[in-house]
């Protein structure tokens, strides 16, 4: 006898039996239990996910011998011929073969014609959408009035290109792709059924690799049996896929978090030394970060579906909530634009060192011993800063709404270079430091989200250990951007500062970042002035007939 394939040999031939489509299933066992019954149903859905099965199921429940049932006998002869292919009054057609006019009045000619054997003539058309327009006009009428013995059922997984025309005559139901947790389920009933031995975690790769298809999750089981000996561990089954250790994932995770771009490397050289797909990485990656969030919001959830090992759950401890979502974006992107990459390793590692970019490794262990001299800068050295020609602006203070002038400082390098001459004296954490907050927050030395906290971030009032800010997100209040702030006013300010944050509207000119975009749209007016104002363009528009385009005009950035 000739080996019969899993994905054939365990197609569901029942209602009761079909996975991951019960809203379907409850809609027209209802439909049949009621005698409610339509002359045209329409299931789409990507593949593999159970339309030309639920086509067979709902043809025999039409034409079971015991009449028509939402349980057919699965024994009679419409039954068994409809299960094995052979039933005259069933017909699958193959739109994407038989795709034109002529097949299509063939069919219809023969409708008209009352069943041979069966109860109803059922016509399948599968992949209804590659039908050519007049097709799809020849069977319009038909399938708006057919004749009472003439069932229509269409199958798609595009059902965009199919006319509304048509789509107006049949009853629509959307099927549903399976779960990587079902499709797991369904094969360990499946081998457990045929004697073979399995671990869980193979299971739950090939389900993941199903992409949604429980024919798909059925051929790879065939194919893991045969590449593992009929023993699928999750070793012989992650080898077979191409996918990544999770591991080498965790390790990844570890060096990115760490900052450490030699482990990043080792790790990238250890998946290119086992042939696997970097853009399969990535997507790997991507999945892990998924996990690793919703167990840091849901740690029970995640917990249950066995998706993460006890390091991986340190792993989510440890991780800012901020930085994963950060990381999760960059995999992502990242696998979108690796066919624009030289090559995959070139690709995988720039994406990799993207993330890199995003870590303030001053944050760790790694950060600069602070100076044995106390050294802050001093009122008259922050208001001094900018040397440069540099426009007044005016801030608004958060505490009493008055307003001062203040220096804007334009060149971060100027305020640094103070620093190497601080003289041994504390400022003081008073009202007119929070006024001068947005200048000295623009000198400090910081990078990434911290530096996007404190320049984005206004002064509401200060003591000689604290700081209160107001920040325009919550995003800005959580992550250890915040205590890398913290660090350097301590090393700046020569003692321990605490930052209180909270979620507010900041006036205008009341942050480093308003500041600085206000002096954009300052030059940018100044910028299009200059051009309304320029004889030769004024003499263009008259002699011409030219115009400026609107937004064309495009102002420096101001460092030179």
């Amino acid at each position: 006898m000739s080996y019969l394939v899993l994905a054939r040999k365990w197609r569901p031939r029942d209602f009761e039996s079909l996975v991951g489509q019960d809203h379907v299933v409850r809609a027209l066992t209802h439909a049949l239990s009621t005698g409610r019954l339509h002359h045209a149903w329409l299931f789409t859905g990507t593949r593999g996910v159970g339309k030309t099965t639920l086509s067979r199921i709902l043809a025999k429940s039409l034409n079971c011998e015991t009449g028509i049932t939402a349980t057919a006998c699965g024994q009679c002869r419409a039954c068994t011929e409809i299960d094995g292919g052979r039933f005259v009054d069933y017909v699958e057609l193959d739109a994407a073969s038989n795709r034109g006019v002529e097949e299509m009045t063939q069919l219809l000619e023969q409708a008209v014609y009352a069943p041979a054997v069966g109860r109803f003539k059922v016509y399948m058309i599968d992949e209804v959408h590659m039908l050519s327009g007049h097709a799809f006009n020849a069977m319009l009428k038909t399938l708006e009035e057919p004749p009472p013995h003439v069932k229509f059922i269409l199958a798609t997984t595009d059902p965009q290109k199919i006319p509304p025309t048509v789509l107006s005559r049949c009853l629509q139901f959307n099927l549903k792709q399976m779960p990587p947790e079902a499709v797991a389920e369904y094969l360990q009933k499946v081998l457990t059924q045929e004697g073979i031995p399995y671990e869980s975690k193979a299971l739950r790769l090939i389900g993941q690799a199903a992409s949604g298809s429980m024919r798909d999750a059925l051929s790879l089981t065939d194919q893991a049996i045969a590449y593992s000996s009929a023993n699928l561990s999750a070793e012989a089954v992650r080898t077979m896929l191409g996918s990544v250790d999770q591991t080498h994932l965790t390790q990844l995770l570890k060096a990115l978090l760490s900052g450490d771009a030699a482990g990043v490397l080792a790790v990238a050289d250890a998946l290119a030394s086992r042939g696997i797909s970097f853009r399969a990485a990535l997507a790997d990656l991507a999945v892990l970060m998924s996990q690793l969030a919703i167990h840091q919001r849901v740690p029970t959830e995640s917990d249950s579906l066995d998706a993460l090992d006890d390091e991986q759950r340190e792993l989510a401890k440890m991780m800012p909530a901020d930085l994963l979502q950060l990381f999760y974006t960059v995999a992502v992107h990242g696998r979108q634009e690796m066919s624009l990459a030289p090559d995959e390793y070139a690709g995988f590692m720039m994406v990799c060192l993207k993330m890199l970019s995003f870590v303030d490794v001053n944050a760790s262990d790694m950060q600069p011993k602070p100076s044995a001299e106390k050294k802050t800068l001093t009122y008259e050295q922050i208001d001094q800063a900018d040397q440069s020609p540099a426009r007044s602006s005016v801030i608004k203070n958060q505490s009493d709404q008055s307003t001062v002038p203040i220096q804007a400082s334009e060149n971060k390098t100027q305020t640094k270079a103070l620093e190497d001459s601080i003289p041994d004296t504390q400022i003081k954490l008073d009202e007119r430091f929070v006024l001068n907050w947005p200048h000295f927050a623009v000198g400090l030395p910081l990078t990434g989200m911290a530096q996007q906290l404190a320049t984005q971030s206004a002064c509401a009032g200060a003591s000689d250990d604290a700081l209160s800010l107001v920040v325009p997100t919550q995003a800005l209040t959580q992550g250890a951007h915040v205590k890398r702030l913290s660090e350097v006013l301590a090393q700046t300010l020569g003692r321990p500062i605490q930052i209180k944050l909270m979620v507010g509207e900041l006036g205008e000119g009341a942050s480093s970042q308003s500041i600085a975009d206000a002096q954009a749209r300052e030059r940018q007016l100044e910028a299009e002035e200059i051009v309304r104002d320029d004889p030769f363009v004024n003499a263009l528009i008259e002699g011409f007939g030219a115009h400026v385009v609107p937004g064309s005009v495009r102002a420096a950035d101001g460092s030179g």
